[in-house]
Parts: C-alpha cells; structure tokens; sequence
C-alpha cells in the first residue's frame, strides 16, 4: 500500500508540474486530442470513422459429423477484416482466416450479415481479398506504413476470441522483422493486445488510418496467449498484393536468381565480419539477373533500395513486391569491400528448374549439397514447394523412387512433365512430398 500511495503522490506531483510549464510554454503545433466537453484525452473521433469499416469473417466448409443439414457449410474458422473500398465493397483479411473455405460471411458494424466473394488470396504474404455487394459502407483511410516510426501509437481493431468489435491501444515497437517463416516478409511490431480472431483485422495510426493487416502473435509458450508482440503486414506490402488480386485473382512475383542465406553469428564468425545483419549469397543461377549483376557466392548483401537487410526476408520482402523489370540497387560486402549493384527482377517460369554451380532452384525452393545429402535450403512462401509442406532442412533422398546422390544428378531428374515427388529424411522419419508443377 505504501508503494501504491507513493506513486499516486508521484503522479499528482508531475501533473501539477506539468499544468505549471503549460503556462509558459507555446502551444504545440498539433495539441493532443483533448474532448474540452467532457474534459477528457481521447483518439475517438479519429478511430471512430474507421472502426465501421471493420467486420467480423466467418469462413464456412463441410462438417465432418453428421449434422440434419447434412453437407451443407458450417463454420470452420473465422477471424477479422477491413474494407478499403466502399464503392467495391472490398475486404482484405488474412489468407488463413479463409483457408480452405466454400462460403464466407461477413458481419459488419452495424449489425447486417452479408455473403461475400474470395476474389484472391496469397499465401506468401498471408492476405486474402473478399468482395461483399452492398450500399452504405464505410472505408478505412490509408497511408503508407514507410512513413512509420518505433514508437508511434498503434490501434488494434477486430472480434477476438469470440468478443463483439474491439479496440487495443500500442505502440509500434519495431518495424522490418522478418525471420519468422519462409515468406515475403516486413512485418510491422507492436505491443497492442492481438489474440485469437484479431487475424485480418486492422492496424491503424493514431489518426485511424490504416498502416497494417494484423497477421500472428508471438506467444513465449503453447496457449497462443498474447505476450505483447505481435505482427502486422505493412500497407506497402498489403497494397502491391491486393492490386494483383483484384486484378489477376493471384500475384505474379519476379526472383533475381539467386539462392539467398541469412547471416547467423556463426557464419559471421565464419567470414571475419563483425556483424550479423545481411543476406548471404548461397549460389547464382546461370544467366539471371543476379549472375549479369555481377555477384558471387559469399557476397553479404546488406542493403537494397536503400532499405536495411537484416536477413534473407529482407532481400524477399523487397523482390517479392517488386513488379517483372523493376531495377533494384544492392549493397553488398565482398572480401570485406563494399560494393553496389543494380539488377532487374524477372518473372521465372513456374516449375522451371535452374541450376547453379551449387546448388539447384525449383518449385519456389533452393537445394544444395552438403555432406548429409541433398539439403533443401530454403522454401519460399506461397510456392508449389510449400503448399506440398516440403521444409527447409529436409535431406532429399530420392526423386520419382529413384535414389540421388549429386547435385547434378538431383536437378536432371527435376525435369519432365507431371508432379514431382521426393521423398525426404527430417528428424521425425521419412516423408513423400508431392509438388505440383
């Protein structure tokens, strides 16, 4: 009790404090928001315009049980999203809240429940977009989440764990993470309360405007509870892939033909560099942009476009939204030399296989040799490789039934018509992949 009343008399100090050098000091150029009518500091009256665009997603599938109904959709998942054209009556949410749905339902603000359209959805990114058909809607603002900065106030909006519409207050506590998975990953992080059902909801600014889709959690154990970090896929990104779908129902995404690593502290070491932010350049494709660029294997790329490259996500979040032909300028350390480069991204032909000089890229995936076998390097997000499931770490054992022993011999055996499948060693056993050209 003694503490609490001691901090109590602390506050009263410095806001009496602080009413005293009001009194002398000028009038901030843009005041906090004040409601003089009831006396009190609020953000209301610029979240409120955005809080209407907010609605609750239900997806729908099959019942597996026996119901009266018999096969007709039932709920199988749910989650939050945002429109961001009214005019369209178009959504975005996440591509996990409607995996694998027939039917979606949108709840919105005011209380009407509406079937809407998947128009696309994109696994990479992890973004969804739904059309709904409907007069009197309301549209969040957006702003580009580049203009960001650590500690700016952030708004969670969306119906988590079962609740009705709900609003969370944060702060953006980092911006550019990646790492979190084999994706086109920027992700926007904040400490604003995200749980179970916030998914596809909104981040907004303190102005309520949107600045990201609220995408995954953080949790330090197995409950999914909310430990304060979560992570939002930044307008920057949300835009690009919104656009493509809206337009093709997919996105179409370009590669600079290189095999890309992230720099750990052992590979540091390794190099003799003193630092362990930057993308290693694994292998160049023949022929690519990255081998006309001019790099190398061991090559540490530590910008691109003049963005910061904490690991190989960051090289991807950038390729990944860059339009077939955009030039890109890499920054890169080679013997301990910078250097730059520039190069344009080109479209790669879906199921084409490539092959460097160690190591081969096929189906979104790269593999080299190492001494346990044919090891896959790393899987990128939302490509044949990873809607098969097939892992960054698995030793590819055989290809078609037939054992491979080399690179070369792997990549020959890539080629051809029809599905490809491998069967792969990881820790918990052996395991047929099938990826689908």
């Amino acid at each position: 009790m003694n503490r609490i009343r001691f901090l109590a008399t602390t506050a009263i100090v410095l806001v009496m404090a602080g009413a005293a050098s009001a009194q002398t000091a000028p009038s901030p150029e843009f005041p906090l928001p004040y409601d003089s009518q009831r006396g009190v500091f609020s953000f209301a009256t610029g979240l409120e315009r955005s809080l209407a665009a907010v609605v609750r997603v239900t997806t729908l599938g099959v019942s597996t049980g026996p119901s009266r109904d018999g096969n007709e959709p039932t709920a199988v998942s749910g989650g939050s999203g945002v429109i961001i054209d009214a005019e369209a009556g178009i959504i975005v949410t996440n591509n996990h809240v409607v995996e694998g749905g027939q039917k979606f339902r949108v709840d919105l603000a005011d209380g009407r429940l509406l079937d809407a359209e998947l128009i696309g959805a994109d696994l990479a990114t992890d973004l969804a977009v739904l059309r709904i058909t409907a007069g009197g809607l309301s549209e969040v603002e957006t702003v580009d989440s580049d203009t960001l900065r650590t500690g700016d106030l952030a708004f969670a909006v969306g119906y988590p764990l079962g609740l009705d519409q709900t609003l969370t207050m944060g702060v953006i506590s980092g911006l550019g993470r990646s790492g979190m998975g084999d994706a086109v990953e920027d992700y926007i992080q904040t400490d604003a309360a995200v749980n179970s059902g916030n998914s596809g909801g909104p981040l907004l600014d303190s102005r309520g405007r949107l600045i990201g889709i609220n995408t995954s959690i953080l949790s330090g154990d197995f409950s999914g509870g909310n430990d304060g970090i979560a992570f939002a896929v930044p307008t920057r990104i949300m835009m690009f892939v919104v656009e493509q779908l809206r337009a093709n129902g997919v996105v179409s995404r370009g590669g600079i033909g290189a095999t890309l690593g992230s720099l750990t502290a052992e590979r540091a070491v390794e190099l003799g560099l003193g630092f362990v932010r930057g993308a290693i350049v694994e292998d160049v494709v023949p022929g690519s942009p990255a081998e006309r660029a001019g790099l190398l294997r061991g090559d540490v790329i530590t910008r691109i476009q003049n963005r910061p490259v904490a690991n190989a996500g960051s090289v991807q979040a950038v390729v990944g939204i860059a339009p077939p032909g955009t030039a890109l300028t890499l920054v890169y350390l080679r013997a301990g030399t910078e250097a730059s480069a520039t190069l344009n991204v080109e479209i790669t032909e879906p199921g084409g296989v490539q092959i460097g000089a160690s190591a081969v890229q096929a189906f979104g995936a790269s593999f080299a040799q190492t001494p346990s076998g044919i090891q896959v390097q790393a899987v990128e997000g939302g490509s044949a490789a990873a809607a098969a499931d097939l892992r960054a770490g698995d030793i590819v054992t055989e290809v078609g039934g037939r054992a491979v022993s080399s690179l070369a011999d792997f990549g020959a055996r890539l080629g051809g018509r029809g599905d490809a499948v491998l069967t792969v060693a990881r820790t918990d056993g052996e395991a047929e992949v099938r990826i689908r050209r």
